[in-house]
């Protein structure tokens, strides 16, 4: 691991299998860490999106960080969302994170009322202190309604706890400028989040990708990953493509759940875990199942 960039690679962001509502599923969390753990990820980002955290209990979220932190053991390193719209409740999530032996707290900006740049700037200086964790900023605006603006970034610098930023908003000239700032914060680490342009943000001068993907197909991602690295453009373009098909899976249904939905049909299809979102959602329909079916064997995953 280079030593400038604590995290780099693919990390995927890990849904969280659930049994029931509000009942976690241990065995295939288990089976879900031992399949991205074997598949050469470098990390696992849980209650982040794709693991729904803004619709589980708080209970259950605790549940989440205490046995996936004990279930890695140290495999690999472990990031926590901590994103909640109370600041008192996502330092108390941080701190109980820590207390499990988690890696980085993962915050993105509080949603539901948009928040100013000037309140965002001050809201980090705040909550930055008080979290006992290296912590990642995650920018996330097409569901927090709210930019970490560069300029924001960059007065946000100086904060030696923020060890980096997760980008999800698909901007690529955002991107190139969140990298730019690593000539102030060399130890920064700059992940992109839609994962068919982990190309592009290698390019960019990013350090990998928080891909929801690798959940599914680790070894395509980190296969990839890897190929960028070693400068096999051959490898890239060969992988990339099946990077590119597998986003099919997530033109399935007409909602905006059907990502998460389809990140856990598939995992259920593969046979590691169960396929139930968290309320309001539902399962997809047989239909919609074998559609996901479809498009896993094509691309030789199931």
């Amino acid at each position: 691991m280079n030593p400038h960039h604590r995290y780099q690679g693919i990390i995927p962001p890990l849904v969280t299998p659930l049994l029931e509502r509000d009942v976690l599923d241990r065995k295939g969390l288990h089976k879900l860490l031992d399949h991205v753990i074997n598949g050469g990820v470098s990390g696992v980002f849980i209650l982040g999106t794709t693991g729904e955290a803004p619709s589980l209990s708080y209970r259950l979220r605790r549940e989440m960080i205490a046995e996936t932190v004990g279930y890695v053991a140290g495999r690999v390193p472990v990031l926590v969302g901590v994103t909640d719209t109370a600041f008192v409740e996502s330092v108390s999530l941080a701190e109980y994170a820590a207390t499990c032996g988690a890696d980085a707290a993962v915050l993105t900006t509080p949603y539901y009322f948009p928040a100013g740049q000037t309140e965002l700037t001050a809201y980090t200086e705040s909550i930055a202190p008080l979290i006992p964790l290296p912590l990642m900023l995650y920018n996330m605006p097409g569901m927090t309604k709210v930019w970490f603006e560069i300029e924001t970034l960059k007065r946000l610098t100086y904060i030696k706890s923020i060890v980096g930023v997760k980008d999800s908003s698909g901007d690529l000239k955002y991107f190139a400028d969140l990298c730019q700032l690593k000539t102030e914060r060399p130890d920064w680490s700059v992940l992109i989040g839609p994962e068919a342009m982990l190309p592009e943000a290698i390019e960019l001068g990013g350090d990998g990708s928080v891909s929801g993907g690798a959940n599914v197909a680790p070894q395509l991602f980190v296969g990839c990953y890897r190929a960028l690295r070693e400068g096999t453009p051959g490898d890239v373009a060969a992988l990339h493509a099946k990077i590119v098909e597998f986003q099919r899976i997530y033109d399935i249904g007409k909602y905006a759940s059907r990502h998460i939905k389809a990140t856990k049909s598939a995992l259920s299809l593969l046979g590691i875990c169960s396929d139930l979102p968290a309320d309001p959602f539902h399962r997809f329909l047989e239909p919609q199942r074998e559609h996901v079916a479809e498009i896993l064997r094509g691309l030789d995953l199931l």
